[in-house]
């Protein structure tokens, strides 16, 4: 079976994920994909490097993903929007082909298991159709800021700004909801959320089974 994990930023997909594997799935994270086709000699690298500069780059050739992040978008969310579709118009594609190759590769070694791409634009990319299930992360928006802070080490002011740049960019939380076949609520305790993980977890896995 092949889930997609979703939701916006800073709203515990990688928790969840987490979860989801301690229960037994398989899991690959899209930005963990994106981060190995941009490394040099890759094309995805050289099309990063051909669009956005060398500027881009560190010391050793290696893409600095929080200058290219600041890049793509903006200082504003009006221009974002060209920079970042520019940059996604790159990436995606050769994320989603690398996602069906491991989705592909997951079935053919462990049959009936359950393969879950954590990503946070599956329908922002048009690569939902390519899952049997999507699931949906949300949370409130003040603590999807404050975990921003805490994850960049920033203040509450400067991290809200950047969470609604960032935002822009993405589909609303109720767009992602409408599409979800489950939606997991990480506002409470983390037991809450891993109850919400198992009930998931049991009605993905009776799906599994009867595909076989």
């Amino acid at each position: 079976m092949k889930v997609g994990l979703t939701g916006g930023i800073a709203s515990g997909k990688s928790v969840v994920g987490e979860m989801f594997v301690a229960l037994g799935a398989h899991l690959v994270q899209a930005d963990r994909i994106a981060h190995q086709l941009m490394l040099p000699g890759q094309p995805v690298y050289d099309e990063v490097v051909r669009h956005f500069g060398s500027a881009m780059l560190n010391s050793d050739g290696t893409v600095n993903r929080a200058k290219l992040a600041e890049a793509a978008f903006g200082k504003s969310p009006t221009a974002a929007a060209s920079r970042i579709e520019e940059l996604n118009r790159i990436v995606h594609p050769a994320v989603i082909r690398r996602q069906e190759e491991w989705m592909e590769e997951t079935r053919r070694q462990d049959p009936g298991s359950v393969a879950i791409v954590e990503a946070a634009l599956i329908l922002e990319a048009g690569a939902a159709k390519g899952f049997d299930r999507l699931i949906v992360v949300t949370c409130s928006d003040e603590q999807r800021i404050a975990r921003f802070a805490a994850r960049q080490k920033l203040d509450f002011e400067a991290a809200r700004k950047e969470v609604a740049r960032r935002m822009a960019a993405q589909l609303p939380d109720a767009e992602k909801i409408k599409a979800a076949d489950f939606v997991i609520d990480n506002s409470g305790s983390l037991d809450r959320t891993r109850e919400q993980v198992c009930e998931v977890w049991k009605k993905l896995c009776s799906v599994a089974i009867t595909k076989l």
